[in-house]
């Protein structure tokens, strides 16, 4: 007899866990909406040294160079796939060097 109350219970069991899992399979879905996380702000550091700054000088005559016309700081930038206070940093040493001049708020090879 407690076989039997046994066996039934048990029974009783796998039909609500098969209802449940039943339930949940005719459940819509609800899709996980992933919201894109905030890039953060990359920071760059600029590294100020004689070698750094000569490398960034030569990109900057560069792109003068090729382009044979007045650039402006963000034109030389594009051009020379560096940001713009290379740039800076770069002109300074080819100013200090006399290579390049001011042309109307554009830089020039001199």
């Amino acid at each position: 007899m407690a076989e039997k109350k046994a066996t039934k219970a048990a029974a009783e069991k796998k039909v609500a866990a098969v209802k449940k899992e039943a339930v949940k399979a005719a459940a819509p879905k609800k899709e996980a909406v992933k919201k894109a996380a905030p890039k953060a702000a990359k920071k760059e550091t600029l590294i100020i040294n004689a070698e750094n700054a000569g490398f960034k000088a030569g990109d900057v005559y560069q792109a003068l160079a090729t382009a044979e016309k007045a650039l402006t700081v963000a034109e030389i930038a594009k051009k020379a796939g560096i940001n713009e206070q290379e740039v800076i940093l770069g002109a300074g040493w080819l100013l200090k060097e006399g290579k390049i001049k001011d042309c109307e708020g554009k830089i020039v090879l001199a």
